[in-house]
């Protein structure tokens, strides 16, 4: 291994999974940090323009509802390869870069983002812990009302898709299937919505979509793993899946609403060491949409 090699080496291996702010701070300029942030469309807050108005300094805007394919009317599915490649390397990022990504909220998109990079081959890649709030509280640096300062574009060789990560429709459906014929072993899906929504006493925030739940499937709102706007510790998140029934060495999918919060439990499942791990892309607006999905409700 020569010298340039080993210095990526080390460079892809400087934080784990999550990093605190002050961990953050002491790294600037030897990580590219990127600004995840969304928010549900009826909150009518536009995730882009807040970054120009208030961001870590030197960070670039990940637009996860315009990175994402196109040929679709779901929300923010996975971008092409090519796509992810094009839109990463004009930020100034290459496959030996590590990435920070971090979000307004504490921990909520970013782990979306998070799980893309993942998805594409690139492990090195972290999710502040407390987002913009906690880099605040330990006054990081921050730009404001201005635009971002040009980035030199990089190559970022063109990924493969690890498809180990990522579910569709016919995978889910066909596990929902099993489950309901009293299949034993089956994936485990967790649902990362709120629980009313979950047993169906409480409408989908996107119209025409019926609540409720894949059979089988798990409760495990986002919320229930996250505290102060920042991830529960490893010992604390095995408690809230333990308690959920869960068994972390078998077959686990994440969903949500439309694949962001199911990011959420997967960062928080992955650290706690499953490693048989997906995220069902399209989630819940895809699965309640298709008019041969087994949907169950509360009685």
């Amino acid at each position: 291994m020569n010298f340039q090699q080993q210095q990526q080496l080390q460079q892809q291996r400087l934080f784990g999974s999550l990093v605190s702010a002050k961990d953050l701070k002491t790294a600037l300029g030897s990580v590219k940090i990127l600004d995840g942030s969304w928010h549900m469309p009826n909150t009518n807050r536009d995730p882009y323009q807040e970054f120009l108005q208030k961001r870590i300094a030197g960070s670039q805007f990940f637009g996860i509802d315009t990175i994402k394919d196109t040929s679709t009317d779901l929300p923010h599915m996975l971008p092409s390869p090519e796509k992810f490649s094009t839109a990463v390397g004009k930020m100034g990022i290459d496959e030996n870069d590590h990435v920070v990504v971090y979000d307004t909220a504490g921990v909520f998109s970013a782990c979306r983002v998070y799980w893309t990079f993942k998805v594409f081959g690139h492990q090195s890649i972290s999710v502040l812990n407390g987002g913009l709030p906690a880099w605040e509280d330990i006054a990081g640096p921050i730009e404001t009302n201005t635009t971002p300062a040009p980035v030199e574009p990089k190559t970022y060789k063109v990924p493969t898709i690890d498809r180990s990560l990522v579910r569709d429709y016919q995978a889910v459906l066909e596990n929902a299937r099993n489950i309901q014929n009293g299949a034993q072993n089956g994936a485990q899906v967790l649902d990362a919505r709120p629980y009313a929504r979950f047993t169906g006493e409480a409408p989908e925030p996107r119209e025409g979509l019926s609540s409720g739940h894949m059979p089988g499937s798990i409760s495990v709102p986002f919320n229930e793993v996250i505290q102060d706007g920042k991830l529960l510790d490893e010992n604390k998140l095995r408690e809230v899946f333990e308690a959920k029934g869960v068994d972390i060495s078998k077959d686990i999918i994440t969903s949500c609403g439309s694949g962001i919060t199911a990011s959420i439990l997967y960062l928080a499942l992955e650290r706690i060491g499953a490693r048989h791990l997906a995220v069902y892309d399209g989630s819940w607006t895809e699965y309640a949409g298709m008019q041969d999905s087994i949907i169950v409700k509360k009685q």
